[in-house]
């Protein structure tokens, strides 16, 4: 199969119809700082401007009975905040996808799944684990999660505003105190949603994924890319050649 090329699409991506749209001269933003998610996306063969949303994420956890939507509407501001922003400096070249994405942990276990633009209801509401607030809230999470599996939640939405969630199973070894303590004093967890980093030191505390790796990590490569090829396939203006 034969590569497509230009500045957004990488050498190295496949001949999709949704890569095939992008390579046409379409400018694709990430509205992130976030060298993880920036490096999924080349992994697979976008290569974005970086354009960090200014969004203080300032949402209330109570404003959403399904905490799924929470993150939806978390990165859906984003995503807002940097089209408008872009639009409003430049009108003659604005972002043709723009994508977002907010990552939390909940504490409560379930399926692995990929759920696009719809939400699950529940019976008893999961704690919402957001980056720790501190080394001794970061040590809480850790002890709360030893030994028992969570799910975090990741949103990417874009285009008119189009959305989606996946949600991967994580377990947690049963670690023993001491080593939960050496790694919230390392401070690696500090700056990440539940306080762990699974593709780094914090992959010592886990015993096995459910789901897609690289949606723990900040990004759900496999689910966002299938999202883009069945926006191409079903709205015919989804990403039209100028």
């Amino acid at each position: 199969m034969a590569s497509v090329t230009n500045k957004v699409v990488l050498p190295h991506a496949l001949k999709t119809p949704a890569f095939t749209k992008l390579s046409n001269n379409k400018r694709v933003v990430l509205a992130s700082a976030s060298p993880r998610r920036k490096e999924i996306l080349s992994t697979f063969g976008i290569n974005p401007d970086i354009i960090p949303s200014t969004f203080e994420e300032t949402l209330s956890h109570t404003d959403y009975p399904n905490v799924y939507e929470y993150s939806v509407a978390t990165a859906t501001e984003k995503a807002v905040e940097v089209y408008e922003r872009l639009v409003h400096d430049d009108p003659e070249n604005p972002p043709d996808l723009v994508i977002a994405a907010d990552t939390v942990v909940l504490s409560r276990i379930e399926p692995a799944t990929s759920n696009l633009g719809a939400g699950l209801e529940h019976d008893i509401r999961p704690e919402i684990l957001e980056k720790p607030t501190s080394k001794a809230d970061n040590l809480r999470m850790l002890l709360d999660m030893n030994g028992r599996s969570f799910f975090p939640i990741l949103t990417a939405p874009g285009y008119a505003i189009k959305s989606m969630d996946e949600r991967s199973v994580v377990y947690f070894a049963d670690n023993p105190v001491s080593l939960l303590e050496a790694y919230v004093d390392n401070g690696e967890g500090l700056d990440r949603a539940g306080g762990f980093a699974v593709q780094g030191l914090g992959g010592m505390l886990i015993r096995k994924v459910d789901g897609d790796w690289h949606n723990v990590v900040g990004f759900p490569a496999a689910a966002f890319f299938k999202f883009l090829e069945i926006l191409v396939e079903e709205e015919d203006d989804f990403l039209a050649v100028d």
